[in-house]
């Protein structure tokens, strides 16, 4: 199996759904300890990647996903516009036009989507941040040998399972850090909404499939 255009719409299709489908969910925990309109964000940038799909035009994928995470970073409200368009700019790094995609090529994907994120932040697993599903998810897309879904699979297990975990960790950035032991027990708003990411992306291919 190879991702080509058809595939990538579908998987961003797919997020954006689920983005929109949680919306109230992601706010809810955000309303916890932060500013509470971490879903209301989210919901900008599911409609602004459903807007860029439906004006995508010719085939390549890279100047496609580098032009999503450049608009993406200019969506307000907080840090998710600019944290999320570096992720999703990231997923481009690796690639070459409009040439298809295979197992290889997604890890690769992956891999520069954390490369970029390791260059904005020094959040990592434990801190109670996004990274703790985007860190999971990328490792686990690593040592995977099977074909594109099996990729995907593994990376939203993982992203959800790091969500989780997110949980028991201490807030050590951004507003809710000043909760300090407080915020045990309820999970990273950017974590939950970084693991429905990576969940969007393995249903909208299993959708594509279909």
């Amino acid at each position: 199996m190879l991702l080509s255009k058809p595939e990538i719409t579908s998987m961003l299709r797919g997020v954006a759904r689920l983005w929109c489908a949680n919306k109230d969910r992601l706010s809810e925990i955000d309303s916890r300890f932060g500013d509470g309109d971490h879903g209301v964000t989210i919901g900008k940038i599911a409609g602004l990647i459903t807007k860029n799909l439906d004006t995508w035009e010719d085939d390549d994928i890279e100047e496609f996903l580098q032009s999503l995470g450049d608009d993406t970073m200019e969506i307000g409200g907080g840090s998710a516009g600019p944290l999320y368009g570096t992720m999703i700019g990231g997923l481009s790094d690796p690639l070459s036009g409009s040439d298809a995609i295979d197992s290889e090529g997604l890890k690769a994907m992956l891999e520069g989507c954390l490369a970029a994120m390791e260059d904005i932040t020094t959040a990592r697993t434990g801190d109670k941040t996004m990274m703790d599903a985007l860190i999971p998810a990328v490792l686990a897309a690593r040592d995977v040998e099977g074909g594109i879904p099996d990729i995907l699979k593994a990376a939203a297990d993982a992203a959800e399972q790091g969500a989780k975990d997110s949980e028991q960790y201490l807030s050590k950035y951004g507003r809710a850090r000043s909760y300090k032991e407080q915020t045990i027990g309820t999970p990273d708003a950017g974590a939950v909404s970084t693991s429905l990411f990576f969940r969007g992306l393995y249903d909208g291919l299993m959708e594509a499939e279909r």
